[in-house]
Formats: structure tokens, C-alpha cells, sequence
């Protein structure tokens, strides 16, 4: 079973989940409907370390539906996606690492400390776990 915090561990989870990822997670490029960008561009939700959208200021009923649709999903892909020897949970953060690396300057993104921050020119500050 892949172990949390173990350096050998999270190497094999970053081969299967590189694998897998593409086919399992709706791609947060594929989630850029106008509503869904919208959000994003105004700072009202991003990603998080655990592999799913949260909200960043308080959400209308419209954006608090859809960011739960999209977790829904989320959920889905990460349970029938997860690699042999991971957890739904563990298969869900390491692809919330890579979902944090894809956000794009301007982004919003959770730090590891549970801050909101905001994605700049450089690299986002990820879990030191991340592959």
C-alpha cells in the first residue's frame, strides 16, 4: 500500500498517477465553461491541496452548485481512477498537487498552511509531500 510521506512511495504514486490522471480526473482545462472561469478569474474558488475545489470568499447558489458538481465528479474519478496500493485519498492529493501546479497566474490556490493565496509568474507553494 502507498505510504503517505514515504519518498519511495510517492515516486510510484507519481508514475501511476502521471498514467492515470489524464484519463481519470475531468481535466481542469476541460472545466473552463464560462461560468467555471468566471469564478476562478474572480478569485471565488480554487484548488486545493486534497484534489478538490473550495471557495475563497463565500459562493452564490450558482457557483456553490457548480463547484459541488465538479467535486462530485472529482470524487467519481478519483475512486474509480485510484492505482492498486493507493487510497481514493491519497490518489486525490497527489493529483490536487498537480491541479495546483497547472493554476494559472492570477489563480487562486491553497498553501499547505491553509491560506488562500494567489498564483504568481513563479512556481505555486505546494505540500513538501507533493511529487
Amino acid at each position: 500500500m502507498l505510504k503517505l510521506g514515504k519518498p519511495a512511495g510517492w515516486a510510484m504514486a507519481a508514475v501511476a498517477v502521471t498514467a492515470a490522471v489524464a484519463l481519470a480526473v475531468p481535466s481542469a482545462m476541460a472545466q473552463r465553461d464560462p461560468a467555471y472561469e468566471a469564478a476562478r478569474s474572480a478569485g471565488q474558488i480554487g484548488e486545493q491541496p486534497d484534489g478538490y475545489l473550495g471557495f475563497v470568499t463565500s459562493p452564490t447558489p450558482a457557483v456553490r452548485d457548480m463547484v459541488n458538481d465538479i467535486n462530485i465528479k472529482r470524487k467519481a474519478a478519483y475512486t474509480s481512477g485510484a492505482p492498486a496500493g493507493s487510497t481514493v485519498e491519497q490518489f486525490a492529493f497527489v493529483t490536487g498537487c498537480n491541479l495546483i501546479a497547472k493554476t494559472r497566474p492570477g489563480e487562486k490556490y491553497k498553501a499547505p498552511d491553509g491560506r488562500w493565496l494567489t498564483r504568481d509568474s513563479g512556481a505555486p507553494v505546494r505540500d513538501s509531500r507533493c511529487p
